[in-house]
């Protein structure tokens, strides 16, 4: 479905009544998909004319990308990761942090949001970057800071270490439909990264 193009001018946009959009799109897709999801749901949902839609995006794919950023920015703040001192005390915070995203809902949005992607070849790797890229950017910042305090092996590989956890997340949650617990996580942490790491806990030697 294709919609007007864009106007140019006029009055300031409103990025509150954006993010209702948004966030309006991403539950109506979660609920009927992406073929079936019509500007008319989004406008009612968001409680929003079907005018304020049209002025802001030419398509629904457009909608769709704007939504994938939209779950980027409330993913994880890069600005503010947690710093413990250790790097299982860092991952277990930055899960603390956004548990609550973690329910069933949030892996329904996210399973949706890549059902669509697959779909649409030309957002795929903007849409698939937008999802998993900043946990991988946390893991990196994080993987990072236990090297440079001597806690991690400096012969370690960071950047591909800094992917693990997020690529056994995402497989966890889009592909088996489970979890992303936090038996899981730490399960990963113990077994996997951190001896990758050179990192020796005592939750390791058990």
């Amino acid at each position: 479905m294709a919609l007007p193009r864009k106007r140019s001018g006029g009055r300031k946009r409103d990025a509150e009544r954006d993010d209702a959009i948004l966030r309006a799109t991403i539950e109506i897709m979660v609920e009927v998909g992406f073929e079936s999801m019509t500007v008319d749901m989004i406008a009612a949902r968001a409680r929003a004319g079907k005018g304020a839609v049209y002025r802001r995006w030419s398509s629904k794919v457009e909608m769709v990308l704007d939504a994938v950023a939209l779950i980027k920015r409330d993913m994880v703040d890069l600005e503010q990761l947690p710093d413990t001192g250790t790097l299982r005390g860092d991952m277990l915070a930055l899960f603390a942090a956004r548990a609550t995203e973690r329910d069933e809902q949030f892996t329904r949005t996210i399973a949706a949001l890549a059902a669509v992607l697959a779909q649409q070849p030309g957002i795929a790797d903007t849409g698939h970057a937008a999802l998993i890229e900043p946990w991988v950017e946390a893991n990196r910042v994080l993987i990072g800071r236990a090297v440079a305090r001597g806690e991690a092996s400096a012969a370690a590989d960071v950047e591909a270490l800094s992917q693990v956890i997020p690529s056994m997340g995402g497989y966890r949650s889009l592909i088996q439909r489970q979890p992303f617990d936090l038996p899981f996580l730490t399960g990963v942490l113990d077994n996997v990264l951190l001896p990758a790491l050179g990192i020796v806990t005592e939750a390791g030697k058990n």
